[in-house]
């Protein structure tokens, strides 16, 4: 609920402020803002209309322009009472703008030079109440981000686990097949038995060979040479 101030107006710019709350009361703040802007025009210091522009920027969800332009009044005056309200009205400004710790401290500062208002407690209760499931939100956003991340570099290390394990297996057969290519390529050594055996086989081919040429010498030899006379 924002606050709006009581406050006499001077003649020049009172038709359009008279105009501006009748628009206002009826809901309707657009008119209201082209009123008390009007008012404005013909006033440029009067606090009242600048004022209830600002009031009227709020209703219409204006909130950037309207929190702005609080401000600015809030450091032109000096009057306790107007601050609490203007500080009332900025918190207001936070917590529809969903900006609850800038409403806390608002409100705060508003209690401060007005103990007694009520209407300011009772925000800055429902302001502190957001402002708690706002951190609880995010700080489940927070954790619900951070499982993401680990499940994802999970994903992304076992993804790379299985990429390496993959180019190992892949080397390891390139390894074999070279091996293997090379074994193919150079003469194959023998084992110990087996040069004994291809030995002892040589030996014997010649042994018999030796035996079969000894054999013809001696039936050479006992051919008669003599002739018969």
């Amino acid at each position: 609920m924002l606050i709006i101030p009581l406050i006499a107006w001077g003649q020049e710019e009172r038709k359009y402020i008279r105009d501006g709350y009748k628009a206002y009361l009826d809901e309707n703040y657009s008119e209201a803002e082209v009123s008390f802007r009007k008012a404005e025009e013909e006033k440029s210091d009067s606090y009242i209309a600048r004022y209830n522009t600002s009031t009227a920027l709020y209703q219409q969800n204006k909130l950037e322009e309207s929190g702005k332009r609080f401000t600015e009044l809030l450091q032109e005056t000096s009057d306790p009472a107007e601050q609490a309200r203007l500080l009332h009205n900025i918190g207001n400004v936070m917590v529809e703008g969903q900006q609850y710790k800038e409403a806390v401290e608002a409100y705060k500062r508003s209690l401060k030079l007005n103990p007694q208002d009520d209407d300011t407690r009772y925000n800055l209760a429902y302001a502190l109440e957001k402002l708690e499931e706002q951190q609880q939100q995010e700080q489940n956003q927070d954790q619900q981000n951070n499982q993401e991340q680990n499940e994802e570099q999970q994903q992304q290390d076992q993804e790379q686990e299985q990429k390496d394990q993959q180019q190992q297996q892949d080397q390891e057969q390139k390894d074999q097949q070279q091996q293997q290519e090379q074994e193919q390529q150079q003469p194959q050594q023998l084992t110990q038995e087996e040069a004994e055996r291809l030995l002892n086989a040589i030996l014997q081919k010649e042994k018999d060979v030796k035996e079969e040429v000894d054999k013809k010498k001696a039936t050479a030899a006992k051919i008669k040479t003599d002739k018969d006379w």
